[in-house]
């Protein structure tokens, strides 16, 4: 006898309680509250990217749904779009961070990795906040490829703006 769970819809992700997920008509439960490390990361990010985008027409969101399509919301750590937003985005956000834990290494490094190179995310940034470290990884011909691996500056081809990661994880080298 096989199982085959239940394909849900935007319209069911609306009514659910708590915070989750959608992908491919697939629910997930979103980790619980993050810890303090991963909060005070997702500031000094947000606070960085968008000082380095003041001058360009682009912005830093935190946990805002990116909602791709009837059978797929997701909420990134940090996406980083180049239109105005009144509720939810429109378009493919051109840099999505995610913060990764324990709790949300599998999905943030295999199945959203999948779903954000398959929907051309120009960048996907994934930060490990007990090694002090980011990877990086640019769309390049419909494949994600990895740029760059480390914790010191990173400069982005959008707006030309550069990443002080040392600042991040507020050290000094």
């Amino acid at each position: 006898m096989s199982f085959n769970p239940p394909v849900y819809k935007y319209s069911d992700y609306v009514k659910w309680e708590g915070d989750w997920e959608l992908i491919e008509g697939y629910p997930f439960a979103m980790a619980p509250s993050p810890f303090g490390k991963h909060q005070i990361l997702m500031s000094r990010l947000i606070q960085q990217f968008n000082n380095e985008l003041e001058d360009c027409e682009c912005e830093g969101y935190p946990e805002l749904d990116w909602i791709i399509d009837e059978k797929t919301v997701v909420r990134p750590d940090i996406a980083i779009y180049c239109e105005e937003i009144e509720k939810y985005p429109k378009t493919t956000p051109k840099i999505i961070i995610e913060i990764i834990s324990e709790s949300t290494a599998e999905k943030d490094e295999n199945i959203k990795f999948k779903l954000y190179e398959k929907e051309k995310v120009e960048y996907y940034v994934l930060v490990y906040p007990d090694f002090e470290k980011v990877k990086i990884y640019k769309i390049d011909n419909k494949k994600y490829d990895k740029i760059y691996e480390g914790d010191k500056t990173f400069k982005f081809d959008l707006c030309d703006i550069e990443i002080d990661f040392s600042k991040i994880f507020k050290r000094r080298d």
